[in-house]
Order: structure tokens, then sequence, then C-alpha cells
């Protein structure tokens, strides 16, 4: 495989020798995206970045999970767990635990699927990607519209259209070890109404022992046109997912939990994943998650008599879960929730000059809690006391106010500048529901006499952050199809609920402040009209302050720095008639940018300034050869390259990487009916979704063998 781990490099060094390169999405000179300001706009006009990914290539793909839709888009980083789990990168290395949570924005058009307060790694599931009329990805600290959490980038789902006429869709997938899909959509125009029920079922019986989940989605979306100009857009959304989790694969471990791991024994157990006799294993019998979540949502856009526009859109949601947390030694189940009623608003003023202003303010209440109780017996290992019980139980009542403007100006007739500003607002008001402090959960000291328990509770109290985030960009227009721009931004995240009242005993209350990201940008993007070449190049600097992490034992890092550079480029280009093909490809170093010395008489990582943050692959690239063999009728063959990373903060273990090939077959049989088909991991690799070294082991979430699906679609 040498010459395939060395492809992503000579992808980019050709394409930087002909400056050309070409968006994997397929953007062209008047493609518009909607999520930089929350309307449409010229893409080519945008002081930043947005990838798509198109409803063509969301039905072509069929995908059951979204980072099979998403891994398509340079900069992003999407490692599967068991079932629905996930965890997500995004111009950052793939982010976990109190780093994770809230640091990227997971949005369905424009509204975040989780409160700000309340991330979640596992949040983009509840997206109805499968329905989905297109993705647009943000890399890098999001504009001056988004705030909270947009540290790193956002994802934002939008809905599908209503049709024009009656449309009724109906699909069914079958595919290896019982899995089966079933999709259906219904939508029309009717006057001044339009409609779209979209549904998206699964019944996964699992590859992996005593495993698999069900997952059920249904969005509905009403359009309404008023006489006077007035338009509405509803959409509600269902999500409801059973799941039998299967829990890493495990290594023998080393009971002193020493830096120093032997090579040899390094070697050989950052390899179970090339063991295929292992892979099927599920050692958490036990290991489940439950989740539901409901939204519903009204935008109001009404234009004034001045020529100006007023969108308002009330917004509501509610989402419960409970799982075990099968990735932590305690095992232990965690019941976590919240509700929330929010609006967003906007006033959109068009000027003179073409130039353009958006002033308007986001208010949100949240209502949110959360349990954590072990049920395994009480422990002391790795110098902690893990007691069986309740470890925490609290309510928080967090409101949020965001007001924001946003500008845009015509320079001269090439130059465009933006310009923007935003005031995060974020309160906490928590409440303790067990024994403050380190003891049990009823008040009586730890189980372990002389001791203090791992798990810290503060008392009850009310909390308050407040966070700008300006934004500078410029955008100047080479010819009518090439552009140039830069990019400076801010992203913060206020720390989340976890972050501050789920907390340990090496911890201080209270020394949590808000992360803050400043990024630098730069970019081109452009078509060659003559051949179809479509490309888009941008290179980042990036320098975060105050990330709060757990190392490889479980302990709290906080007020950590870090640093992140990178190129990201996309290049798509027609071969003939027939043919196409389209790559991304992602070189980034991320790394920390402070010291962190071991804590004393407790097993625990030395992190130096310098070394790699760990899951954090320097090299993706995801290059797609299609074939339009007929009319409505397609075949795309998809290499996906991941390069070696460190599965530890130390930089002691690393994971080597790998390739993949998945081939997919989409045929129109007649006007109504069609079929397809696909063979993913078609050389069945044997590789890791997700590598790392954890609390004395290495642990790997087993990739999937060569598996195929096949199914039909029939339109009435």
């Amino acid at each position: 495989m040498y010459y395939a781990r060395k492809l992503p490099l000579l992808i980019a060094l050709a394409s930087a020798s002909a400056t050309t390169m070409v968006s994997a999405e397929n953007l062209i000179l008047d493609e518009y995206v909607v999520t930089g300001t929350r309307s449409e706009t010229p893409i080519m006009d945008l002081a930043g970045n947005t990838g798509k990914v198109t409803v063509e290539e969301i039905d072509l793909l069929n995908s059951d999970h979204i980072s099979e839709t998403l891994l398509r888009i340079p900069g992003v980083n999407l490692q599967r767990g068991e079932g629905v789990e996930m965890t997500v990168a995004l111009r950052s290395p793939v982010l976990t635990g109190p780093g994770g949570g809230g640091a990227i924005l997971f949005m369905e058009d424009g509204i975040p699927l989780r409160a700000a307060s309340f991330g979640n790694n596992q949040g983009l599931s509840e997206a109805h990607f499968e329905q989905a009329g297109g993705i647009e990805v943000v890399r890098g600290p999001g504009s001056a519209l988004y705030g909270s959490n947009a540290v790193h980038g956002l994802y934002n789902v939008l809905t599908r259209d209503p049709a024009q006429s009656l449309e009724r869709t109906i699909d069914l997938t079958a595919g290896s070890d019982d899995m089966y899909k079933l999709r259906g959509s219904v939508s029309d125009t009717v006057g001044a109404h339009a409609y779209r029920i979209s549904f998206s079922g699964v019944a996964d019986h699992g590859w992996r022992d005593d495993s698999g989940f069900d997952q059920q989605k249904l969005t509905a979306r009403h359009d309404y046109s008023a006489e006077n100009g007035d338009s509405f857009q509803t959409v509600f959304n269902l999500f409801n997912m059973n799941q039998k989790t299967a829990g890493f694969i495990e290594g023998a471990e080393d009971d002193d939990a020493t830096p120093n791991v032997d090579e040899s024994l390094a070697s050989s157990q950052q390899r179970l994943y090339k063991d295929s006799s292992l892979m099927k294993e599920n050692h958490e019998e036990d290991g489940y998650r439950d989740w539901w979540s409901v939204r519903l949502s009204t935008r109001w856009d009404h234009e004034l008599d001045n020529g100006n526009t007023l969108s308002i859109t009330p917004y509501f949601r509610s989402t419960e879960m409970e799982f075990r947390q099968h990735y932590l030694p305690s095992e232990a189940i965690e019941q976590n929730g919240h509700d929330s009623v929010g609006v967003q608003t906007a006033y959109y003023i068009d000027l003179e000059g073409g130039h353009s202003v958006i002033f308007g303010a986001d208010l949100e209440y949240t209502e949110g809690h959360l349990k954590e109780t072990q049920e395994r017996a009480s422990y002391f290992k790795f110098g902690k006391a893990r007691q069986q019980g309740v470890h925490y139980d609290y309510d928080v009542d967090v409101i949020s106010i965001s007001p924001f403007v946003h500008a845009e100006w015509q320079l001269a007739d090439k130059w465009r500048a933006t310009t923007g500003l935003r005031f995060d607002y974020t309160n906490y008001d928590y409440n303790n529901n067990v024994a403050d402090g380190t003891g049990m959960a009823d008040g009586s000291p730890c189980f372990q006499p002389g001791k203090e328990c791992l798990y810290q509770r503060p008392s009850d109290s009310e909390d308050t952050f407040n966070d700008w985030s300006p934004k500078l960009g410029l955008v100047y227009r080479l010819a009518e199809s090439h552009s140039i721009y830069t990019n400076l931004s801010r992203g913060h995240r206020a720390p989340q609920t976890t972050d501050l009242y789920r907390i340990q005993k090496d911890q201080s209350i209270g020394e949590t402040d808000s992360e803050r990201a400043d990024s630098i940008e730069i970019g081109a993007r452009g078509t060659f009209g003559d051949s179809g070449l479509n490309y888009e190049i941008a290179a980042y600097y990036m320098k975060k302050k105050n990330f709060f992490f757990r190392d490889t034992f479980g302990n709290s890092v906080t007020g950590a720095k870090t640093k992140h550079r990178g190129i990201e480029t996309s290049v798509s280009l027609p071969l003939g008639n027939q043919f196409d093909i389209a790559a991304s490809y992602t070189y980034a170093i991320h790394e920390y940018d402070s010291d962190h010395s071991s804590k004393p008489n407790l097993p625990s990582d030395t992190i130096t300034k310098g070394d790699d943050i760990d899951t954090a692959p320097r090299q993706i690239a995801n290059v797609r050869l299609g074939w339009n063999f007929k009319a409505d009728s397609r075949a795309e063959l998809e290499w996906i390259h991941m390069g070696e990373y460190y599965a530890d903060p130390s930089n002691r273990s690393k994971y080597d990487g790998h390739d993949l090939l998945n081939l997919r077959v989409n045929t129109q049989i007649s006007n109504n009916f069609a079929i397809h088909g696909q063979i993913k991991n078609l050389l069945d690799e044997e590789y890791a979704d997700r590598s790392d070294y954890k609390f004395g082991t290495y642990r790997f979430f087993p990739g999937r063998e060569r598996h195929f699906e096949v199914g039909a679609s029939y339109s009435f």
C-alpha cells in the first residue's frame, strides 16, 4: 500500500503546481449557500469557506451513518463508534469528553440541534441527514450569526424543499448482517401551501456480537406564501433510537499504568484490529443507548414597506437520553435531557451601492438535568476511588441572550468586505440534588477510609459568562468565475454544564472559563468554464485557549492551549461526457501549545508544548471516480485515506492509518423504478474506526469487514 499512502500528497502537489483545486462538492459559479448569512448567498462572494453535500449525493450515498456522507468534505473527520455513536472533528483533532461537547455546532435549518450548554458528541445523529436537502459545513469559527459552540466550525443539515407537483417515493434497502432501511416521502404544492413529509427507519441487527439498533426519524415541513408577500416555513422533527452497544476491543491492561510502555507490548497491542478473530467480539453485553428528541420551528419572513426584511423564528426542542458509559471504568448509567424554547430574529437591510446589514438577536431558555449512577461495586484503582451509587444528580436552568450585527460592504467593483460582531450572554442557575463534595451521595464519607471519592459535586450556584465574537473578511473577484478571500474570526464556547458541575476531586470549583479560538484563513475558489474544472483551496492558522480535556488516565487538564494549522483542498473535473473525478485532501497539524506536568502520586500524562494532540491525523483524503453510464444512472468508486495519528496525548502510541474502497451503483430502470447497491470496504481491509490508549490499555473500535447493501425505490 506504499503508493496508496503517498497518493494524497501527490494529489496535493500536482494540484498546487497547477494552482487549481476543484470542489468535491461540485460548487459552481452560480451556487448559493444559506449558512453564512441565514439566507441565500453566492458562494463566490463568501469571505470564508462552506463545503456542501448536495441532495443528489445524499440520495446516491444512502448512508448508514452520517460519517459516510460528510467525509468527502475537506477538514472533516468523523470516527464511527458503535451504532449511531461517533466522535467528531472539524479543523480539529477528534474531540472527546469535556473537550468535545460544544466545540462544534450542530444545526438543522440554522437552529442548533441541542442547547449550546448541553452539547453531545453524538448530536449529529439527531439530524435527518438521510432525507436532507443538502448539508453545509463551515470550517473554522462561524460568522457573527452563530456564536457559542462554533469554535472549530459548524454542520448545518438542510431540510428538503417541497415538490412543485405531487411526489411520492418509497425506498427499501437490505444489507449484510440483517440490516434493513426504509425511506419514504410524500410532497406537493397546492396553491399557496407546499409540504413534504419524510420518514426513515433502520433495523440493524449489528455485525458485532449482541449489538445493533433500531432508529426512526420523521420530518414534516410546511411552506406558506401569503398574499401580502410574507412567507412561513414550519418544520417538525421527531427522532427515536434504541441501541445495544458493543464497546471497545481492549488489549492487556498495564497494571502499573506507567508512561513508559514497553515498545514490544505497544506494537502488539496497537494492532489488535488486525486480529480478525477479535473483530466481532463484544465484551459490553449490557451496553445500551436509548434516545429520543422532538423539535418544532417556524420561520416568518416579512418584507416591510421600505424593502427591508424582518425574520423571526421561534422554536422548541426536547430531548432525553439514557446510556451506559461503556468507555469509562465505572460503566455508570447516565440520564440526561433538556427542554428549550427560543427565538432567532434578524433584520435584513439592503443599502445602495451593494451594501447590506443584518441586525438581530438570538434568545433561548433551557431547563436541563443530568444524573449519573454506578451499578458496579465500589472500587479503588489508579489512585482513584469510584463509589457505587449516584455520582451526580443536578438540574440547570440556562438563559442565553445573543445580539449580533453582520455587514457586507461593496468597497469597489471587485472588492467586498464582511464585518461582524456578536455578544453572547450565558447564565446558569445550578441546583445540586445530592450531597455536596467528594463523599457518598448521602453525605457520608467516601467508602475508602482517608480518601476522597473521585466525583466532586459543587454546591448550588449561579454562574455567568460573557463572550464577544468579532469577524472581518475580504473578498476579491479575480474574474467573474474566480475569487480569493481572507478571513479573521473568533469562535468561543461558554463552559458546558458538564464542564462546570460534573467535575472531579482534582479540580477547583469555578476554574473553567470560556474556550476561545482565534483564526486567520486565506483561500481561493473558482471555475474554469471550458474544462468544467472547479477548485477550492484554503489555508488556516488557529490558536485556542482554555481547552479543557482529560488525559490518558482520566485526569482533568484545564486551561490548556492548542495550535492548529493546515491546508484543505477540493477539486472536481468532468472526464468526457460520462466520467468525472472529484477529490478532497486535508493536511493539518494540531499541537499542544502549553506544557502540563504529570500529577503527583497519580498515573498521568506529561504533555509537552509541541506534542501532537492525540487522534489528529495529518493527512485525510477522499477521491471519487464517477461514471454516468446512462441517463439517471451512476456508478461511483470511492477511495478513503486516513493517515496515521497518535493514540495518546504523550505521543507514545500510534495508529497506522488505513485506506478503504467503496463501490456504489444507482440505476433508473423506468420512470418510476430504480435499483441501487453498494459494496463497502471492497478490499476487506482490516482497520480501526477509532484507536486510543486509555486507562492503561489500548482500545479500538474495529472497522467493519466487507459488506454490501442492495435496494430499490419506487415513485408513484
